[in-house]
């Protein structure tokens, strides 16, 4: 089969495993759920950086995004797009790279989950720097590309964060909470201007979604940590302004008075 004819079928299979493994990581298929896995230390409760419960539903949206992407960067059309010829195989890599992460975490081994979740961010930085280098096409590909991996890309950095303090936890290493994750929130609000700055729009919305389910989860629950609800509250206020800041300054009248 031709390279590039296969690419594509590729990139729908990787998206396919990437949702059969979500499934087995929920806990369906005798899987054990992620919060109860590795020791429990990626549970809502085990760490101060951890978001509530209802923050993971966001990847009910990215998994039907990956879907419909994989499903449209099959049609002819858009299979020899020289756009999404760049795009895929980061795409593709993503997606089984978040697979490899919950065969990680089912087998229980944290570091390594950690080390493929880095990796994981560093492919996502990389697809949406091509995305911004090329405007998309048509809306649906603006949708379907490049807001599923901006959605993608912006909850894999609250998911760092949390994953990197989950395995402090199980190192044993005790740093003081709440200034420690003061400075971790503000240093994801640094994140999330500096791609604002970029006018990467999307990945903002899934990183305020999960600061602010960090903010709710220290607010109430056995672990209530006043100063990093309001750390993390106020670190995704600031998100979501860096898109009406930005795109005020990146307007074309703006940069004509510049």
């Amino acid at each position: 089969m031709n390279t590039e004819k296969a690419k594509p079928i590729l990139t729908a299979l990787s998206a396919a495993a990437a949702v059969v493994l979500a499934a087995v990581g929920s806990g369906a298929f005798g899987g054990t759920p992620v919060a109860s896995a590795a020791g429990g230390y990626l549970s809502s409760t085990a760490t101060p950086l951890a978001p509530a419960i209802p923050a993971f539903s966001i990847w009910s949206v990215i998994y039907t995004g990956l879907l419909a992407y994989a499903i449209w960067q099959l049609l002819p059309a858009n299979q020899f797009s020289e756009r999404q010829r760049a795009i895929r195989p980061w795409a593709a890599a993503s997606m089984l790279l978040n697979a490899a992460w919950l065969w990680a975490v089912q087998l229980g081994s944290l570091p390594a989950s950690l080390a493929i979740m880095l990796a994981l961010l560093v492919v996502l930085c990389r697809l949406l720097m091509l995305s911004l280098a090329t405007p998309a096409q048509s809306r649906v590909e603006a949708v379907l590309s490049d807001g599923t991996f901006g959605l993608y890309l912006g909850w894999i950095c609250v998911a760092t964060v949390a994953n990197v303090a989950a395995v402090l936890a199980w190192a044993g290493v005790a740093l003081p909470s709440e200034p420690t994750s003061g400075f971790v929130l503000g240093l994801a609000a640094a994140i999330g201007l500096a791609l604002a700055s970029q006018r990467a729009w999307v990945p903002l919305l899934s990183i305020a979604w999960g600061l602010a389910w960090i903010a709710v989860a220290r607010s109430a629950g056995p672990l209530v940590l006043p100063g990093t609800a309001l750390a993390a509250a106020i670190s995704a206020v600031v998100v979501l302004g860096g898109i009406p800041l930005f795109a005020w300054r990146g307007a074309p009248g703006r940069r004509r008075h510049a």
